[in-house]
């Protein structure tokens, strides 16, 4: 058994709206949320104001403790507001992709039994259609204005009391963001106050910002990854959040030089991008300090890419699932240039961690020898809401969390995640990770992007297959050049025996790649 070598963090016994906003007054004018687009701007006073305005809006509409509020929108400043705000009235936030479709949505409003739904006008057409299809919906909001609507704008003036609700920390929940669905489908993440708001207390050890402190909000809030990392996490501590509601690589770049951002916090097709596009040598990015990259395996090579082009300490990352509130590992900002290359971590404080055989999961296996991760502490999830049998699955009778990742830990308690053991390929009997085969395709010149799966093969061998973006000057680049590119750096039973070329790899908001979604091409 592993544990953290930080001393243990009491729980925070808070509401999550307390334990975020809990030193607004003390950060008073300074800029809480930006706007990185038309840089309308939130001081801390304003957004601990307006969420108590607002959830007074909400309340007297009708929402209540118990209630499940659909949160369905893209990164704007309103997004925190409206969170708190929904917290504030005892609700539990329901997080929704902005790019669902009316049906997915309506699956997920069916399943969390979502009474409130809050939007922009621009998805507006979407939320009807799902409300319509799931039943139940009693009002839609939206943060900005729509004919027929009420709008949290107006909330501000409103002159009702304030809620007054008894919440539970350790028993209410929070958020309901859903699983990612890449292996499986999404289910219902049910994450108290309590266990949110102590996995911030759990990470501010190793990893912190401060009101000198400018991080860019591009990842997705309605992810668990957004939501802690460039919401919950900075607010916090009295940083300054600049907003962007999507990724466009001149946007982003604009953004950190015209903001002078300090921090990103970012997916591996992100670090990809600053490693490798020509464009980023237009912009000043002088004012980084640190990069951190998570939701997605790293390869290390391309870590290194990126930090040597934008002249920083190494590439940190951090690794956690949305089952863990999300956090478990980080490189500490501290130690970015002693960790070794490829690590997503070490423990962060009152965390445990076992790595148990694939073969015996009741056996732990040694330093370096790969293994499943499991993860025991306060952050483990509720459970998933209304699967009993699928929270079992994942949570063993001890409270062990059952991650699905493989991976393995050095002697100096470093984390080296390989794969997931669902996604491993198994040719002839040896265990091909994903991952690696990805990683190496990234090395070629003409690549720009790629991902492997497992396909079977006539023989009924499941053989690594993968999937190529060909960059703009490769477009001869050939199957065979791919494969053979491969044969020539790894182990016979790693090669890569077919090659489809695509025009982009699927990939959730996370940058998670949606595996599922490739071996359903045809």
């Amino acid at each position: 058994m592993f544990r953290s070598e930080y001393a243990d963090v009491a729980p925070v016994e808070l509401p999550i709206h307390e334990a975020v906003l809990g030193r607004a007054a003390e950060f008073g004018e300074h800029p809480a949320l930006i706007d990185g687009t038309d840089g309308t701007t939130l001081t801390y006073e304003q957004l601990d104001r307006f969420h108590r305005r607002i959830a007074a809006g909400l309340a007297e509409a009708g929402v209540a403790k118990g209630d499940v509020l659909a949160l369905h929108s893209p990164n704007t400043v309103a997004f925190p507001t409206a969170f708190y705000a929904a917290t504030r009235a005892g609700a539990s936030v329901t997080t929704v992709h902005p790019m669902a479709t009316p049906e997915e949505f309506a699956k997920q409003l069916k399943d969390s039994a979502a009474r409130w739904i809050v939007t922009v006008s621009p998805l507006l057409e979407v939320a009807r259609r799902a409300a319509e299809l799931a039943g139940g919906v009693a009002e839609i909001f939206v943060c900005d204005h729509a004919t027929g609507h009420r709008s949290l704008i107006d909330m501000l003036g409103s002159t009702a009391p304030e809620p007054a609700v008894g919440i539970d920390p350790a028993a209410d929940v929070a958020a309901l963001p859903y699983s990612s669905g890449t292996t499986g489908i999404p289910k219902g993440v049910m994450l108290t106050h309590r266990q949110i708001a102590t996995n911030l207390a759990q990470l501010e050890p190793a990893i912190s910002a401060g009101p000198g402190d400018r991080i860019l909000a591009v990842l997705p809030f309605f992810h668990i990854y957004g939501l802690t990392a460039l919401m919950n996490a900075p607010l916090r501590r009295g940083a300054t959040v600049v907003v962007l509601p999507r990724f466009d690589l001149q946007t982003f770049l604009a953004a950190i030089q015209n903001h002078r951002i300090t921090g990103l916090y970012v997916a591996p097709p992100i670090v990809l991008a600053l490693a490798k596009h020509p464009l980023v040598a237009e912009y000043d990015l002088t004012s980084l300090q640190y990069v951190i990259s998570a939701a997605a395996p790293l390869d290390a090579k391309l870590a290194e890419a990126c930090s040597r082009r934008l002249n920083l300490p190494p590439v940190g990352q951090a690794y956690g699932m949305t089952e863990l509130s999300p956090g478990t590992h980080v490189v500490p900002l501290a130690a970015m240039r002693q960790a070794p290359p490829g690590t997503v971590g070490r423990l962060i404080a009152g965390t445990e961690m076992r790595i148990v055989s694939l073969d015996d999961p009741d056996k732990d296996v040694g330093i370096g020898a790969d293994g499943e991760i499991l993860i025991r502490g306060p952050q483990v999830m509720k459970g998933y809401l209304g699967r009993p049998d699928a929270t079992a699955a994942m949570i063993d009778p001890e409270g062990w969390l059952h991650t699905g990742d493989v991976g393995h830990v050095d002697a100096d308690g470093w984390l080296f995640v390989v794969d997931r053991v669902k996604e491993l390929i198994k040719y002839k009997g040896f265990q091909v990770a994903p991952a690696e085969l990805e990683a190496l395709l990234l090395t070629h010149p003409g690549i720009a992007d790629a991902a492997v799966i497992g396909a079977y093969n006539e023989d009924g061998n499941e053989v690594p297959h993968a999937y190529v973006v060909r960059q703009p000057t490769a477009a001869d680049l050939s199957e065979g050049e791919v494969m053979m590119y491969v044969a020539e750096r790894v182990a016979p039973y790693k090669r890569v025996r077919e090659v489809t070329f695509i025009d982009g790899v699927p990939r959730a908001a996370s940058g998670k790649i949606l595996r599922r979604q490739l071996r359903e091409t045809p």
